[in-house]
Parts: C-alpha cells; structure tokens; sequence
C-alpha cells in the first residue's frame, strides 16, 4: 500500500501540505481532488519519485511497477504502433536480450528469452498496442503512420497509449481527457474500469470520476481527506461536513458568550470569583472550532442579446472543407449540409475526433469558406465563438485590461457594452480579474485563468449564436458550473461541442450527429449515444479480429509474435517448425477460449434463473392482493431483474463475438 504520514510537502516558500496522513490499498483507484494550485500535481511528483517529503514518512511498496503520460510531445519517425508497443519497457528489454542471444548462438539464452517473452505477452503485443490506438479514436489505417506525421493532441493520445501499454501496479493520470474526444473518452472509462492495479487520476470531469474511482482524496487547507466514494459521493459528504462543522461552530460560539457573559458579570464579587475563575480555565481549555471558511465561488451570466434573428441562420446544399488558396487542391470533410438554426435552440454536437465536428463550426462562423451551397445569416446575427486553439491567439505579452482595450477600438462605435477603461476594469472584475492580475501579462498566467479570460471576452461582445467548441479543456470543476449555469440562463442559441457530458447533458436540449461526412439530428440522450459509440466500437474489433483470423495459422503466429527467427538460422523455418508453431497456436487457441466458453455456460444458466424468477415475480403481481408497499418491493425486485437481465445478456453478446472472433476460419 501507499502510505503517507505527517508529511509536510513544499514547493519553494508556499507549503502544500502540512503534518498530513492518509493510506491507500493495493487496487484502490482514487480521484485526486481540489482547487487549482493546492498541490495536486506537486502529490504527484511525490508519487513517482520527482519530489520528496520535507517532512515525515512517505513510503510504496519497492516491487511496485509505475506508469504514467510522458508530458513531452514525442518526436520518432517510429510506427504508432511500434512507439506504443515500446512502452512496456520490460517487453523491449527480453527482445533486446533475444536478439543478443541469437547473435551469440547461445542456445539456452535463446530458449530463456523465448520463455521469458512468452510470459511477458509478446505473442499478442502488437494487437494489444493496436486495441489501445483504436480505442483513443484512431483509424486502422494510421496503426502504421509515423508519430511526427499526427498532430499534437494526436501525439499525445499516442502517450497515454504508450502509458496503458506498460504493466503497472500503480497508474498516475493527470488530466488524461484533456485531448479526447467522448467517443474515446467512453472506451477510457470502460479500459480503467478493467485495470486491476492502483489507480490516481486527477480530473475536471465529474462524470469521469464517478465512473473510474472508488475513492476520493480531497486535498484542501494543506491536507488530505480521504472519502470511501466516487466524486459525487465526496460532494455530498464534504456537504455535510460542513453542514455539521458551521453547526458545531455555532454552538460553541453560543456557550462562549454565555461564558464570557458570567465571567464579566461576576469576575469582581468575591462571592462569585471562584466560579468565574473556573469558567477562565473553562475557556481556555476548550478546544475551538474553526468556522467553515466559504470560498469564493465564480459565477457570470450571459446579458440579453440585443437582437434574436429567427432563424439565426440556414445552411443550404453545403460542402465543407478545406482547398488550398489557388483552389487547386481541395479536401471535402462533409457533404450535402442542410440545417435551420431557429432563435433559442440549444444543440450539442456529437461525433470522434476527425468527422468534421470543428470543420461544421468553422464553416458556420466563416473561418473556412464553404466548397460549395451557401449560408445565410438572419438580420442582426451576432455569433460569440470559443475555438479549441483560442487560448493560442491571446497576446501573451498584453494583460486582460489590454486585450479588452483592443477589442473595444475594433467594435468602434457598434461596441455591445461600454467602453470606458472604468467599465472595463469593472467588467473585468466579474470575471476575477483585479487588482495586480488586471496587469498581469496574459504569458505567465495559468490554461484556467487564460480560458476564463476568453469567456469573459465573448460574454463581453453580447452574442446572440453562442458556438463553443471544446470550451471547458483547461477550466476547473468550479468554473465548468459556473459555465453551465451561465449558459443555462442565456437567451440565445448555443451549439456546443465538448466531451464533458455533465455540460452536454446539463444545456443541450438536441443533439446532432457529424459522423460519415455527413450532419444529421442524433434521435437519443447521451445515454444513448454512449450505447452507440461502444457498439461502434465493438463491431470494429470484430471487424479487425475477423480480418486478422482469415491469414493463415502459420502466419498468424508469425505475425503475434512479431516475426521472431528462428534459434540460430535466418532461414525459412522447415515443416517440423511449422508443425510445432501450428501446435503452439492451436495450444495457445485453446487457452483463450477456455475461459469463454465457461464464462458463456454461467451466463446462460444466470439467465435461466433469473428469467424464471422474474416470471414467477409476474404471476405474483398478476394475481393480486398484495399491499401497496408489497407492490412497491416487488416492482422494485422486478426491476431489479430486469436490469440483471440486461446486464447478462450484453455480456454474453459480447462473449460470445469474442469467442467467434477467436475461432479460425474453418473453425
């Protein structure tokens, strides 16, 4: 286990954590929580080794492995897949011994690798590298495109990647969802839901936590308080808390001034001095309460458009893209775009990275020309637009008042809101933006100050067409609320895209689908659309397992095992080599199916039971003269079955497409 005890923790002058103490089991995964700047990156660094306590005892296990994202962006001429591959360090260190073996001729240290890698899961490496780009959003055709050819936030999905590759006891994740999409950030949550070892991720998605931690560290006041649940289970606990605190306090307070109150009233009678005197040592020996401290929570509100166009605008026969600016190259990303956006609509945009959901809103604002069709804007649009790269266009040597200043001289006369340097500091103020941070160069500040910046320009420019692409990647939990009720109270339209689905679900009231170049309304909830994304998901596994199994036997082993030679030669194994490899991977078959099938006889015996008990619960209700709280636990026991039901049946699909996708093809 990973235990911490009276630590002290500084980061130069500023102390993190003082005389601090809490345990965390083997298997535990924990969300590490709190404000910006509490220290919960610098726990981090204690963690993997980068810092060191400044007091007290900080100990984990020594036989423990560590894995975690590299934060520098990897630059290789490597495959996807190899660089991924590459991250279990102790697969590339047996193949490295093997090849030395294999130049040695050394027939034993030969056979020792071969053993060795065989436990080390060589066999199925390469698929399980691949099962991890696939899963992050990327194309089966991109499984061999080298690193430096994808974009950064690409690279760095390739990191985490790399990271899941690496056996580990112990998996640190700071911010993991920061470059995903939600379709990859579903097949996350399900990955880290499987992972057998010890978990801490830091997170600003609620809905993120909830799914992939069991416990919650709350690190706060420069100390650490452990809660034995998700993250809305710590919310509702520290709720309490502080409920119970401000009640304590207030009765404390209470008998102190009654205290006091005698102690002043009778400290001069002699026949009461004893008595006051005793209430003194009363006093100072009670042990004080502290009063729950509020924190300034942020909020902002959107001001009344001064227009509503209705429709806000139309998109007719539209092709979207890119061409070059001679026209002569051009590359469509969607096709026959037709849409109404009516006054007060409320749309969330779905679909992975790479369909074209940031090519739908650039084309809407006007970034990207259209290829072909045509938009038309309702008279008096006035579109507020949040880019993924906004925070890259700020002018890191200028403050906050100084970006304003800038953007009140553009509007000119036709500025939204007021423009007196007064105003702006005031308007800037809302946003917590004052005093020495109003002249803070915008350079030094951190990704959430800069992004709140950002929105305070676009509350600023008064929008009617709010289009918000990817709004909440470097804002806290308490500015991503602050955001939802902000929108929530906004009179205009809103199109957003954003893979935080407590804002999706909390301000959308449609959704729209950008997948297969095409723009379509999505007809479900988020629900449903994560039941969507993991059935895609699936059927490109089978799709994938299906193709790999039509090679042959022979050639399949070669291909698991990453083409390994042969013991001393180069040349092409003989037909007693084949005949062991074929054996091998028909032992190698038989294995993995074991298991499946045992678990496919379970769930088909599970489901016996429980169909015959919910029928047997049906003739129950059907009959009768059961009272009405009867009714209730059974309808409850019914839905109960149901869902266990449900649950059996996608599991024994998907048991099931496993097994078929592992059997070969004559099989």
């Amino acid at each position: 286990m990973i235990t911490l005890k009276n630590i002290v923790l500084r980061r130069g002058a500023k102390v993190l954590l003082e005389g601090t103490s809490v345990t965390i089991n083997p298997g535990e995964h924990v969300a590490l929580v709190g404000r910006n700047g509490a220290g919960k990156s610098s726990l981090f660094a204690l963690l993997n080794g980068n810092l060191h306590e400044d007091g007290g005892e900080f100990s984990i296990p020594r036989h423990w492995h560590m894995a975690q994202v590299a934060q520098n962006m990897p630059e290789t001429e490597e495959s996807a897949t190899d660089f991924v591959v590459a991250g279990d360090a102790r697969l590339v260190a047996l193949q490295a011994a093997l090849q030395e073996a294999d130049a040695s001729g050394d027939g034993m240290a030969i056979a020792q690798a071969h053993t060795e890698l065989a436990d080390a899961g060589a066999y199925d490496a390469q698929a399980r590298a691949q099962a991890l780009i696939l899963g992050l959003g990327f194309a089966p055709d991109e499984l061999e495109r080298p690193v430096n050819s994808f974009s950064g936030g690409w690279r760095m999905r390739l990191q985490l990647a790399r990271a899941l590759m690496a056996p580990s006891d112990l998996l640190l994740l700071d911010e993991p969802t920061n470059h995903l999409d939600l379709d990859a950030l579903v097949w996350l949550e399900g990955w880290l839901a499987r992972y057998p070892g010890t978990l801490v991720v830091i997170s600003h998605d609620r809905e993120f936590l909830d799914a992939v931690t069991q416990v919650t560290l709350h690190l706060e006041h420069q100390g650490l308080t452990r809660y034995g649940g998700n993250y809305s289970y710590f919310e509702e606990q520290r709720a309490l808390k502080l409920e119970q605190q401000q009640a304590a306090y207030s009765r404390q307070q209470g008998q102190i001034a009654h205290l006091q109150k005698f102690i002043d009233r009778f400290k001069a009678k002699a026949t009461k001095a004893k008595q006051a005197q005793s209430r003194v040592k009363a006093l100072e020996r009670m042990e004080r309460i502290a009063p729950v401290l509020a924190e300034a929570e942020f909020s902002f509100e959107f001001e009344e458009p001064l227009q509503l166009p209705n429709p806000m605008l139309a998109i007719r026969d539209a092709e979207m893209g890119y061409q070059s600016k001679d026209g002569s190259t051009r590359k469509t990303i969607l096709r026959g775009v037709n849409a109404s956006i009516l006054a007060g609509q409320r749309i969330g945009i779905l679909g992975a990275n790479g369909q074209g959901k940031s090519t739908f809103i650039k084309s809407v604002v006007g970034d990207i020309p259209l290829l072909s069709g045509e938009i038309t804007q309702g008279k008096g649009l006035a579109i507020g637009y949040f880019a993924q790269q906004e925070l890259d266009v700020l002018r890191e040597d200028e403050n906050p008042l100084q970006h304003f200043m800038h953007m009140a001289r553009q509007y000119g006369t036709e500025a939204p809101n007021a423009t007196r340097e007064q105003d702006l500091r005031n308007f800037l103020g809302r946003f917590q933006f004052s005093g020495d941070m109003m002249a803070q160069p915008v350079g030094s500040m951190s990704g959430g100050e800069k992004a709140r910046l950002v929105l305070a320009m676009l509350v600023w420019q008064r929008p009617n067409l709010l289009l918000l692409d990817e709004p909440t990647n470097h804002l806290d939990l308490v500015t991503r609320e602050a955001l939802g009720m902000a929108l929530n109270g906004f009179d205009g339209t809103l199109m957003l895209v954003s893979h935080d689905r407590a804002l999706l679900r909390a301000v959308s009231d449609d959704f729209w689908l950008v997948s297969e170049g095409r723009v379509r309304p999505f007809d479900g909830d988020l629900e449903d659309y994560q039941q969507y994304v993991l059935e895609q998901q699936r059927r490109q596994r089978a799709e994938l397992a299906k193709s790999a199994q039509s090679a042959p036997l022979t050639q399949r082993v070669a291909q698991s095992d990453d083409a390994a030679p042969v013991a001393g030669s180069g040349a092409a194994p003989n037909q007693k080599e084949l005949r062991r490899q074929e054996a091998q991977a028909r032992q190698k078959l038989l294995e993995q199916t074991r298991p499946l099938k045992k678990r496919l006889e379970q769930l088909e015996k599970q489901l016996a039971a429980s169909q015959a008990d919910k029928l047997a619960l049906e003739q129950e209700l059907a009959g009768g003269g059961a009272s009405a709280q009867q009714w209730a636990e059974q309808g409850r026991k019914l839905k109960q079955l149901q869902d266990d039901i449900d649950a059996a049946e996608e599991e024994w699909l998907t048991v099931s497409e496993t097994l078929q996708a592992l059997a070969p093809p004559d099989a």
